[in-house]
């Protein structure tokens, strides 16, 4: 007798078939609404939501080209990305939780290319926050937004910047450049 789809198993060890919305997560304020937003999706369409960052070596993996990465020092990192996505989930949806089935993925490589392999399937829907929008910003630090648009088999959600994100933004340029503050501009 064959077995069902339900029993078949991807390449990530999850049954095929099933509904998936993943969610990028560095920590920043972009990934945290694109979380809020992929934890929307995922109730709304009944979906497991899948909590995804990615970590690679301090440099890349350019210093440990002559031979491979200690394995103590590759654990000690992947128990930092670990951390660091509790405590992304944390700050995005306290002990609460996300009110949906959720899976933490904590993957080695550039953000883009763990991100693909999380949502490898047609079904799967992928979120992902839009990021920085200067010039100077996009030269420095390459979209993760962009990298997955133009390569996904999947879906790709890409959330703005929450709106506060940019009064946020305008007062730590104020506190940087020690320039006063008008708080009445807050309370608008």
């Amino acid at each position: 007798m064959n077995a069902t789809r339900d029993e078949e198993r991807d390449p990530m060890g999850r049954p095929c078939g099933d509904r998936r919305v993943v969610a990028g997560v560095s920590g920043s304020l972009g990934s945290l609404t694109a979380l809020h937003r992929a934890a929307t999706e995922a109730g709304r369409t009944g979906a497991e939501l899948w909590a995804v960052l990615a970590w690679e070596p301090p440099g890349g993996d350019i210093p440990h080209r002559g031979g491979p990465c200690p394995p103590s020092l590759a654990a000690a990192w992947r128990g930092m990305a670990t951390e660091r996505l509790l405590e992304a989930l944390d700050a995005a949806f306290g002990s609460a939780g996300p009110g949906v089935p959720m899976q933490r993925l904590v993957g080695r490589g550039t953000p883009g290319k763990v991100l693909l392999e999380a949502a490898d399937d047609a079904d799967d829907l992928l979120v992902v926050g839009s990021g920085a929008r200067g010039r100077l910003r996009r030269a420095m630090w390459p979209s993760v937004a962009r990298y997955c648009v133009a390569r996904a088999c999947c879906p790709v959600l890409t959330v703005p910047p929450s709106p506060l994100h940019d009064a946020f933004d305008a007062v730590h340029r104020r506190n940087v450049w020690k320039l006063p503050l008008d708080t009445s501009e807050l309370a608008d």
